[in-house]
């Protein structure tokens, strides 16, 4: 990742979390999945190459988030 793609996606990411402190209100205080859920949803194996940043927010979302409480 050069300089210019770095700065656009930390932009990206800082409009994401904004976005989540806006939403607060709207979201459940206490996650609904069990301990451990994220184990079945992650790969036994780190990955040879980086993924696009696209697909890393989708994985936030998927993955992350619902373990996430207000």
């Amino acid at each position: 990742m050069n300089a210019d793609e770095f700065e656009k996606h930390g932009i990206e990411m800082v409009r994401y979390i904004a976005n989540y402190m806006r939403t607060l209100h709207t979201r459940t205080v206490s996650a609904d999945v069990e301990p451990g859920y994220m184990r079945n949803l992650l790969p036994a194996q780190a990955p040879e190459t980086g993924e696009n940043f696209e697909d890393i927010l989708k994985d936030v979302e998927k993955v992350i988030m619902p373990g996430v409480g207000s």
